[in-house]
């Protein structure tokens, strides 16, 4: 717990103090890991017809169509020999069939800026596929990745092989152990049939580029581009367009006092929390803010390193997936990262958080009302609906 909140809390407060983040250290059961490859709760209702796509890029009209083609082409259990053809046309070229004219990617990805709703059409893809959801596996690059460290690498493979399709957000390649991995289990699935779908805020080609020496891994980045039809969607990050500006920073006093208010809050010292990321695997994230109502963070300063950072990425990506609001103190969000930092390898990740993690900031505000005739409403309307009304659902 941090320093402040053993501090004299102000106003009153619930019956139950904050849970404090850095004293959980949550295991998640391997059939958990594969149970949960769903669309996260803020996607549970998204479906190509609530995206919003902006009329002065036509790239989001016509990926939604061309993924719309593609969920109605999945249509059948996948063959146990795979050789099954693909959305729009495409098929994946078996070794008999190499010279067929309908060779082609097995899947396809979805490349464009942060918040511009690839997280929204990914999810709706899955929704639309005409298939069980026991058919269906949904989840994060780095929950691939830990799922096939929890089951092992055969086990994956047989476990995913029976499904129709594989949606996997945030698709990145952070270091030269993930590229074979991926790029082998990928090639498994695929002749398995199982289709793919992926989003990335980097063309597939250029996966790992500025991250590490891509260039030594070169045949197994174009092996994963093959996999993939990409589709380039333009736009500006929804989330800032026409909305008000983020909030800023609150003293510590009303952040400790709005977490004692607010049942199912969590409180902690902002750089506490980023030394106990340390200690819990990324993909315990989510279990780690499961049932939160609302995160609240004392004395947030900039983040000291890259290791650090990108925890901070993913913690960020599952607080915006579940819809927790995060009321702070400190610097604001965006001073999160240094200048390198957002020039170098990893920017749209960073980019991508700040965006996040503001409209988060953002959901908090309601925390913190105060009605007209000066009640405090600190922890009130916590479960009420977003007063921004972000039409896309949420994205990348």
């Amino acid at each position: 717990m941090s320093s402040s909140t053993a501090a004299p809390v102000p106003g009153p407060i619930t019956d139950v103090a904050p849970v404090s983040l850095c004293t959980l250290e949550p295991h998640v059961p391997a059939d958990r890991l594969v149970a949960e490859m769903v669309p996260p709760p803020r996607f549970d209702a998204v479906r190509f017809s609530t995206y919003l796509p902006d009329p002065d890029r036509p790239s989001q009209t016509e990926a939604v169509r061309a993924l719309e083609g593609f969920a109605a082409g999945l249509t059948g259990a996948p063959p146990a020999g795979g050789g099954r053809r693909g959305f729009l046309g495409f098929g994946r070229a078996r070794a008999k069939n190499a010279g067929r004219a309908d060779s082609g990617p097995r899947g396809v990805y979805l490349d464009g800026g942060y918040g511009v709703g690839k997280t929204h059409l990914l999810a709706s893809l899955w929704h639309a596929t005409p298939a069980e959801p026991a058919q269906k596996a949904f989840g994060t690059f780095v929950e691939l990745t830990n799922l096939v460290g929890a089951l092992g690498f055969q086990q994956t493979v047989r476990t995913l092989s029976g499904h129709r399709l594989l949606c996997i957000d945030e698709f990145e390649l952070d270091d030269p152990g993930d590229t074979v991995l991926v790029s082998s289990l990928l090639a498994r699935l695929v002749e398995a049939g199982v289709a793919l779908a992926a989003t990335s805020n980097t063309l597939p080609g250029r996966l790992g580029e500025g991250r590490f020496a891509a260039a030594d891994f070169l045949r197994e980045i174009q092996g994963l581009s093959a996999h993939f039809r990409a589709l380039r969607i333009d736009g500006e990050d929804y989330r800032h367009r026409g909305l008000p500006e983020a909030p800023a920073p609150h003293p510590d006093e009303l952040v400790t006092r709005t977490a004692y208010a607010t049942p199912g809050s969590s409180l902690d010292s902002f750089p506490e929390l980023l030394e106990h990321l340390a200690k819990v695997h990324p993909s315990r994230y989510g279990a780690l803010t499961d049932d939160l109502t609302a995160v609240c963070l004392t004395g947030v300063r900039a983040v000291p390193d890259q290791s650090t950072a990108l925890r901070l990425v993913v913690l960020a990506d599952r607080l915006y997936d579940r819809e927790v609001p995060v009321l702070a103190s400190g610097l604001p969000f965006d001073q999160l990262f240094s200048q390198e930092m957002l020039t170098g390898g990893y920017r749209k990740k960073y980019f991508r958080a700040i965006s996040r993690l503001t409209a988060l900031a953002r959901d908090a505000a309601r925390l913190t009302r105060t009605d007209q005739d000066g009640t405090d409403r600190s922890g009130a309307d916590q479960f009420g609906s977003d007063p921004d009304g972000d039409d896309k659902g949420g994205e990348n």
